[in-house]
């Protein structure tokens, strides 16, 4: 007996959709392959370094600020979705989840931007800055951002680092 057509466009949707999954994570394993490859096994972002900081404030103020705020507060409310499904600008002060990752997982997702980690269909304001913005840039900022926290969270983030790196 032939495939029933409702049955044949649905089967047809099933590939479809199996085939962007099967892109998209093949998409964020070259990205996270690329990223890994070029990696170097020491801090790039040192809030230490007061020439890194006063770049990354310059280009915080430039590319980030307009989301994430000029005090680094995000956007109200940030924890809750938008109607369209997407969520505000999270802070990058020690109220929000930033210093929860490590700074190899913070550079690569400015870089290639957080669906690429969150997988095809995650809806988010967020761009990649790939192309836009220099690792130097990214690395900067990062460090802008870390030279905002206390001690007591910088150093909980430097520790999330390190056994980031020893895996």
């Amino acid at each position: 007996m032939p495939p029933q057509p409702a049955k044949a466009k649905a089967r047809a949707s099933s590939l479809r959709s199996a085939a962007l999954w099967i892109a998209a994570a093949g998409a964020a394993a070259i990205g996270w392959g690329i990223y890994w490859g070029q990696k170097d096994d020491g801090p790039a972002a040192n809030p230490e370094n007061a020439a890194q900081v006063a770049q990354g404030r310059k280009v915080y103020a430039s590319q980030c600020a307009s989301c994430h705020g000029a005090r680094l507060g995000g956007q109200p409310n940030w924890r809750q979705r938008r109607p369209n499904g997407r969520l505000p600008a999270p802070p990058h002060d020690q109220t929000g989840h930033t210093w929860h990752h490590p700074d190899d997982q913070l550079f690569a997702m400015t870089k290639l931007g957080t669906a690429a980690f969150a997988g095809p269909g995650y809806r988010s304001d967020m761009p990649a800055y790939a192309g836009r913005l220099s690792d130097s840039d990214i690395w900067a900022v990062i460090a802008f951002i870390k030279s905002r926290w206390p001690d007591s969270i910088r150093e909980r983030q430097a520790a999330i680092s390190r056994r980031a790196r020893q895996r």
